[in-house]
């Protein structure tokens, strides 16, 4: 496992390295700095940030280790995510440090040309990830259901950091009073409103972070979602098919993208995660109850095959 480890991509394990130590420094601002932006505590924001892109760096880094040869391209590309991501964090934690707010900061020249690279950071870190993704679709990883859960895992988190593109555009209560700020997390609302606890959204109007963090995070949750799988195959007959492991994450990866497409609407109308209508929560329903539905069906057939496999007389030699 060591031996592993160790292929992984450097640069990568670094800035995970580095946003472990900032996601202690931030815990520490937590504690002893009483500032507040937008209604949240100072360093709410860097610890956040820290915490996901701790998680995105290693999880890049083991798909990169994925790549048989050391792939050249996606190699470098994921060196180029790297930096991006690392020169991001530099910017929010120094606007943290400074007292003021990174994102759709336009007060002053200088707080718009960082707030500008910061998006393009995103871009070039997004493009990198698509140069992953297409080495991904390209190399032999085996296992066909871990193959279909890493290559549907990373087109998901691609459209899920797309989605943070939703947030850059101004509101109509910004462009009809300018106060140095463009752009906003929650729709309906000013941000700053009351919020879940150290996440930030918005408990009374939409807020476009969630559907960005669902989204990112299918890089994680249908890779292990996957690995379960595997590991259920032991006690459970049935899913030692590896068709049988293929359609469930199948059926798993269709369930996770209406629950992105879900929550973005959600957030679109301005209604609160915490307080679903009548719509969204019979769709949510639906989206469950269909996936447990074909998820039973997929697995009732496998149990069959295999019973049918052990009834089959063996030749006698």
């Amino acid at each position: 496992m060591v031996t592993a480890f160790r292929s992984y991509h450097r640069p990568l394990l670094l800035l995970g390295a580095a946003m472990a130590a900032l996601t202690v420094v931030a815990l520490v601002g937590l504690v002893v700095d009483p500032r507040e932006v937008t209604g949240l505590p100072l360093w709410a924001k860097p610890l956040k940030f820290a915490l996901s892109t701790l998680i995105y760096a290693l999880t890049l880094a083991w798909l990169l280790s994925l790549l048989p040869g050391r792939s050249r391209i996606a190699w470098w590309a994921g060196t180029v995510a790297a930096v991006g991501l690392a020169l991001e964090l530099v910017i929010i934690t120094g606007a943290a440090a400074l007292g003021t707010t990174s994102h759709f900061n336009v007060s002053s020249p200088l707080a718009t040309a960082l707030w500008s690279s910061m998006g393009t950071l995103i871009g070039i870190v997004w493009v990198a990830q698509i140069v992953v993704a297409i080495a991904l679709f390209r190399a032999p990883l085996g296992d066909p259901a871990r193959s279909l859960a890493v290559r549907s895992a990373v087109v998901l988190g691609l459209a899920g950091m797309a989605l943070a593109f939703l947030m850059t555009a101004p509101t109509t209560a910004q462009l009809a009073d300018f106060r140095g700020i463009a752009g906003a997390h929650t729709v309906g609302l000013p941000d700053g409103g009351p919020g879940l606890p150290i996440l930030g959204w918005s408990t009374v109007g939409g807020d476009l972070r969630i559907p960005h963090f669902v989204g990112m995070h299918a890089l994680q949750a249908i890779p292990l979602a996957c690995w379960a799988l595997e590991l259920a195959a032991r006690r459970v007959p049935a899913l030692a098919d590896a068709t049988v492991r293929v359609r469930l994450v199948a059926i798993g990866t269709l369930a996770y993208a209406a629950g992105i497409a879900l929550v973005t609407y959600q957030a679109l109308i301005g209604q609160s995660i915490v307080r679903p209508d009548g719509i969204v929560a019979g769709l949510a329903l639906g989206i469950v109850g269909l996936a447990s539905l074909a998820s039973v069906a997929v697995i009732a057939a496998g149990a069959r095959r295999v019973a049918s496999a052990r009834l089959v007389p063996v030749p006698a030699p």
